[in-house]
């Protein structure tokens, strides 16, 4: 896969946004793989995706794809809680 380069309009130059928590967390030279797993499962990802499948420059088949993923109970509500 090749790297995108993103610029804002009219060729400005994208404003580079403050560090997030998670990648402090990824960057961190003694973070592991579990670290780094439960901190995507406490917070949740949202991923997202299009696949757009042709032959001869016609599209056949568009697939918009969606998926959260997250631990059970950030989603489900806590019953018998007191």
């Amino acid at each position: 896969m090749a790297g995108v380069h993103l610029r804002g309009r009219h060729g400005a130059e994208v404003n580079r946004r403050k560090r997030s928590e998670a990648e402090e967390i990824i960057e961190r030279a003694d973070s592991s793989l579990l670290e780094i797993i439960d901190h995507v499962l406490n917070k949740g990802v949202m991923l997202q995706g299009e696949v757009i499948l042709g032959v001869a420059g016609v599209d056949l088949i568009y697939l918009r794809l969606n998926a959260l993923l997250c631990a059970a109970d950030r989603l489900l509500p806590r019953a018998g809680r007191k």
